[in-house]
């Protein structure tokens, strides 16, 4: 007989008429969730394989009559949108680097170099996470503005470069790594940026691979910000030119619309499949310790 690992409820607990009640209750709430979050997604894309008549008919079917992928090749030609996911790639990677360079460099000087009160540093970014996002983008707008960067990439991939949670998460990770590996490095002359790039990056690739997807559904996501510090329609990134040229569209099919909307939606689906299990990884990894 295989042994198996004893759960939270052992089989007597959960032959309890009580405990099942509870159980059925929780799977539902679950399953309600779980429709919940994929309804939209699954409207999205068979409206987008809907010829217009139908999408518009009432009542509404949930499955289309037919399957049209010409509507999918209409909706990527209906604007430049490799322009613009060009330009979300090219904020994701800036923002990445600043990540890296900057935020991991201050991460790994919080951890492990001698930095004046270190503790009150690391308490006043941890103050800062209470701060609510929307009270400090008018003064992240005027400093923008007043540096001559609006239009500019650099709007997006300095802002990257002052996460507090990416900060916190990343000196929670490198307070693992023993101190003797970077003195072991340090008597043989290694410099602490050499400390950093040939030791303590390598051994945070799994936390650096979770920021990587937060930083990549940031990127594809806003487009409020894009809205208010890029006023060139060549440099939009994807979100904010669906924004202005589908969803406010007055002359676009809503089909059309649809398609369009799905291919946007696949890719940040297929980068969390694809790597969840960095996630999961990454927060475990990072989370505080007692």
């Amino acid at each position: 007989m295989k042994n198996r690992e004893r759960g939270i409820l052992s089989p007597y607990d959960f032959h309890k008429p009580a405990t099942k009640l509870a159980y059925g209750v929780i799977v539902i709430v679950i399953a309600a969730m779980v429709v919940s979050m994929l309804y939209p997604i699954f409207v999205t894309f068979f409206n987008g394989l809907k010829t217009n008549v139908a999408v518009n008919s009432f009542p509404p079917r949930f499955f289309p009559d037919g399957w049209h992928w010409e509507n999918f090749r209409a909706g990527w030609d209906f604007f430049n949108m490799p322009l613009y996911l060009r330009n979300t790639l090219f904020i994701f990677t800036g923002n990445m680097i600043v990540t890296i360079l900057v935020l991991g460099l201050a991460a790994f000087s919080l951890s492990h170099l001698h930095v004046p009160r270190k503790k009150a540093v690391t308490a006043f970014f941890l103050a800062t996470l209470f701060i609510p996002p929307t009270t400090y983008i008018i003064p992240n707008f005027v400093n923008i503005k007043e540096l001559g960067l609006l239009n500019s990439f650099w709007a997006f991939w300095l802002p990257a470069g002052a996460s507090a949670f990416h900060l916190l998460l990343l000196k929670t990770f490198l307070d693992g790594i023993h101190h003797e590996l970077f003195e072991a490095a340090r008597m043989d002359g290694a410099s602490e940026f050499r400390c950093f790039w040939q030791i303590a990056f390598p051994l945070s690739i799994p936390i650096f691979s979770t920021l990587a997807i937060f930083v990549f559904s940031g990127a594809w996501n806003d487009w409020f910000w894009p809205s208010l510090i890029m006023h060139q329609p060549e440099r939009y990134p994807l979100s904010t030119a669906i924004y202005k040229y589908v969803i406010n569209a007055r002359q676009l099919d809503l089909n059309i619309r649809f398609a369009i909307l799905s291919i946007v939606m696949l890719p940040p689906i297929a980068v969390f499949l694809l790597f969840q299990k960095f996630i999961m990884r990454g927060l475990q990894l990072g989370s505080v310790k007692g």
